[in-house]
């Protein structure tokens, strides 16, 4: 009773054998004695001076986006391209549609890169 689908319910059941041997693992072999120090915040690793500060610098958000975005477009366009003799110019509405949505984020990001008080 061999099917197309035995390798992969063998890959899924060894990948939760190991996610569940990796949290238990650790459960079982690791120290559990409770102290306060270990409780405590730390600012790599020194005790923090002060009140924490509420308001956090985004200074490369915009660029992260953009990598982002970059990123998921240049694979895309490199399988479409790559693939472009077989599927014929009927794809070229498809790719067109997703640059569109694609380049929304895009906008935004550069949006963002461009406001002076964000830095």
């Amino acid at each position: 009773m061999s099917s197309d689908f035995t390798p992969l319910i063998a890959l899924a059941g060894f990948g939760a054998a190991a996610a569940l041997m990796t949290l238990m693992v650790p459960a079982l072999l690791a120290p559990s004695k409770r102290h306060p120090m270990k409780k405590e915040a730390f600012e790599c690793g020194q005790v923090p001076s002060g009140e924490g500060r509420l308001n956090f610098m985004m200074q490369y958000y915009a660029y992260l986006l953009m990598f982002v975005v970059f990123d998921v477009m240049s694979m895309f366009i490199f399988a479409w391209g790559a693939s472009y003799v077989q599927i014929g110019f009927q794809s070229a509405g498809i790719i067109t549609v997703f640059l569109a949505i694609l380049f929304v984020p895009m906008g935004y990001a550069l949006y963002l890169a461009g406001r002076r008080e964000l830095w």
